[in-house]
């Protein structure tokens, strides 16, 4: 049996059978010798896809790849079994050693490379030494998330157009570290949690729920329904972020940074809020002002 490239799992083991008795096989009889096989090839050091527009790709389409410590921590944390392989460098042997036991008593196949595969895997090179390819988690029905919300304070963000996938992490970081009860996607919005994405968010992007809506007069009669307030965030026209007390439950509408959002979306709003600042830049960064907005609620909410 040739030795595999994989610890922890039989699953990723190739088993090579042994040779059925004949006249032309070893432990047959002895009419000839046996043909030699050919040489096998070396194994590759790692096995890497193809890249997708996220930058990598699996085998499967309901997997990901994910990379950094944090944003893998938070996978192994919350739910473990969403985890198919593992790629890490040597050093990081020593500091990953529950999540290489777990994959060894769970048959989850993980692999010591080296730092050109594992940047090749990552598709970047800020990979903090661990790779691992874990299970999508599909987003929930607003119905479902409603459902199941607590009484009290809640806050929401509903992204109309944003797309950047550092932009999203960097929300993702902000939602989870204000305590925000979801990301809202459109029904149509494409926008999906990547590789790039998760590793901004630092472990958020586990914290923080991607809820997908229908239509959206419907989604805002929903949410309307158990108290949300709709605030359209703008860059001109708003009332001050700063100037008024905060409903107790609120979904903030972002829009792209470069075409805003939908002019029929802001208009069904409840509020129109800005940002005041010194007027030597236009705006900030959308997911700088998704940082103001989320801590300028939370101070609401706890006064």
């Amino acid at each position: 049996m040739t030795k595999s490239p994989w610890s922890g799992g039989s699953r990723d083991t190739p088993r090579t059978p042994a040779p059925a008795p004949g006249r032309d096989s070893p432990w047959g009889a002895r009419s000839r010798p046996a043909t030699p096989a050919p040489p096998r090839p070396p194994a590759p050091r790692a096995q890497v896809d193809a890249p997708d527009a996220d930058g990598v790709d699996t085998e499967d389409r309901r997997e990901m790849r994910l990379y950094g410590r944090n944003a893998i921590d938070a996978v192994f944390a919350r739910r473990p079994e969403a985890i198919r392989k593992l790629y890490l460098l040597e050093a990081r042997i020593p500091q990953l050693q529950p999540l290489l036991k777990w994959c060894a008593g769970n048959r989850v196949g993980y692999r010591v490379v080296a730092e050109d595969d594992l940047r090749k895997l990552a598709a970047s090179s800020h990979h903090e030494g661990v790779v691992a390819d874990v299970l999508r988690e599909a987003p929930q029905s607003l119905g479902a998330w409603l459902q199941a919300l607590p009484a009290g304070p809640v806050c929401a963000l509903w992204l109309d157009g944003v797309g950047n996938p550092h932009n999203l992490g960097a929300i993702l970081r902000s939602a989870a570290h204000f305590g925000a009860g979801a990301i809202l996607l459109p029904k149509t919005s494409p926008l999906a949690l990547s590789g790039a994405a998760a590793r901004v968010a630092e472990g958020g992007a586990e914290s923080v729920p991607f809820v997908r809506l229908g239509r959206d007069d419907n989604a805002i009669a929903q949410l309307r329904s158990v108290g949300f307030s709709l605030a359209a965030t703008v860059v001109r026209g708003g009332e001050s972020l700063f100037a008024r007390p905060l409903p107790e439950r609120v979904v903030f509408v972002i829009g792209s940074e470069g075409e805003g959002m939908d002019a029929d979306l802001a208009e069904a709003c409840d509020l129109r809020l800005g940002i005041p600042g010194s007027g030597k830049v236009e705006s900030l960064n959308v997911a700088s002002a998704t940082a103001v907005l989320l801590a300028q609620w939370m101070q609401h909410r706890h006064a």
